[in-house]
């Protein structure tokens, strides 16, 4: 019984994560399939598809590591794939701007915890520029739904009540 609404509260959950993961995964094979590695066709001014792999984690971090990386940061995405899911398994609907942005961060660890485990790196596509002076890292819809769900995260937290109908304000 405790089982069964368990799973209740987080099937609409994971259902939507399975669907950012599997956007992630079916842009990634499309770009894979049509450009070559360092490949990059504009799209607007400030914006390119291109492909590029990244064996570290977020704006390359540990890339040049040596390989073991790719475990490690396997197994942090294994542990915020568990933590979330239970933490989901407790609020259910309750706080669903906290499940919501929980649900887009777990699935882009899905996404790029897929990558890793499959081929040892991310695949990258999403190049956004200014001119052609600055570039900022290329990146992929996992790394977008993690982004947006970290600012869902911090904008409930600034704008959350509080039990006595407060807003946080300090």
């Amino acid at each position: 019984m405790l089982m069964t609404a368990m799973l209740k509260r987080v099937q609409r959950w994971w259902a939507l994560a399975i669907a950012v993961y599997a956007l992630d995964w079916v842009t990634k094979q499309s770009v894979e399939a049509n450009l070559h590695y360092g490949q990059e066709i504009p799209l607007l001014p400030f914006f390119d598809l291109t492909l590029r792999y990244n064996t570290g984690a977020a704006f390359s971090f540990l890339a040049e590591a040596g390989g073991w990386q790719r475990w490690f940061f396997s197994l942090i995405a294994i542990a915020v794939v568990v933590g979330i899911s239970w933490r989901l398994s407790k609020i259910g609907h309750a706080h669903k701007l906290e499940a919501l942005s929980l649900t887009l961060i777990m699935a882009g660890a899905i996404g790029n915890l897929h990558d890793r485990l499959a081929y040892g790196h991310v695949i990258d596509f999403i190049q956004v520029h200014w001119q052609s002076t600055w570039y900022f890292p290329a990146f992929n819809i996992a790394d977008s739904a993690i982004t947006i769900g970290v600012v869902l995260m911090l904008v409930e937290g600034l704008f959350q009540k509080s039990p006595e109908g407060k807003q946080n304000d300090d």
